[in-house]
């Protein structure tokens, strides 16, 4: 079946979203953060994109930027195919790390590019993994809060409100914004509580002192579970005991 083809914008900006293959992370720890960043870094010097906003969460991203010298289809082909190299070398896997091809909106007039702006910086709130959106470290919030970084380009969108603290207030604004997301069986996480549950439930263990103790192939036989219940790696990780490489192995069967 044909692939629908993809909207073009005529502003040259785009909502993108890239998800974990399976709902699996695509991040576990600091390095691969901020690898990808270094990497986003790298193709915006060559690609001659704007990038308003970034939020890397753990297993999806979202992107909104605006294309300048190269297509939207070449610049996200970069950017994953360098990190994609990098993790399946540091992970020992081997396959496709994202679910498909990335997904994609226009973003056409200021007011949506704004909806979208906000809704990337308030992702880690509405997933329950960070209080304010400040807190989160891994999205370009801190550079609207008038600490750079030298990747986000705020100047579109703080054009378009008096000063910083105007832009801080919309950007904070509890809200029903509705924008292109993953689905919700894979945008809803547990929290640690609700995980620490479901491992009781799946192997009648507490903490990861409990699960080291069971043998080797009921703990193999569990993380799957686990995974299926719909526990991120990094939680895995911390009640079993298990790194997060080896979790990721066992998963894909090696």
């Amino acid at each position: 079946m044909p692939r629908t083809a993809r909207i073009q914008s005529q502003t040259q900006i785009y909502h993108i979203i890239l998800r974990g293959i399976n709902r699996q992370d695509i991040f576990f720890d600091e390095e691969d953060r901020l690898k990808y960043l270094g990497i986003l870094r790298e193709y915006k010097a060559v690609c001659g994109f704007e990038l308003y906003s970034y939020c890397l969460m753990d297993n999806h991203i979202h992107l909104l930027l605006k294309v300048g010298d190269e297509p939207l289809e070449t610049v996200v082909k970069r950017i994953s195919c360098k990190f994609v190299y990098w993790y399946n070398l540091k992970y020992q896997r081997t396959g496709p790390l994202y679910q498909g091809r990335f997904r994609s909106e226009p973003v056409e007039d200021d007011a949506y590019f704004l909806t979208v702006l906000r809704y990337i910086l308030q992702n880690p709130v509405k997933a329950r993994i960070s209080a304010k959106p400040e807190s989160y470290r891994w999205s370009s919030y801190s550079c609207y809060n008038g600490w750079p970084d030298g990747l986000t380009d705020t100047a579109f969108a703080m054009g378009m409100f008096s000063g910083r603290s105007a832009l801080l207030s919309f950007l904070n604004e509890k809200n029903n914004d509705s924008v292109l997301d993953i689905s919700p069986a894979q945008s809803t996480g547990l929290t640690d509580e609700e995980a620490a549950s479901v491992m009781a439930a799946v192997c009648g263990c507490g903490d990861a002192s409990a699960f080291q103790q069971l043998p080797r192939a009921k703990q193999t036989d569990a993380l799957r579970h686990l995974s299926g219940r719909g526990l991120s790696l990094r939680q895995i990780s911390r009640l079993t005991g298990w790194s997060t490489t080896s979790a990721l192995r066992s998963l894909h069967g090696e």
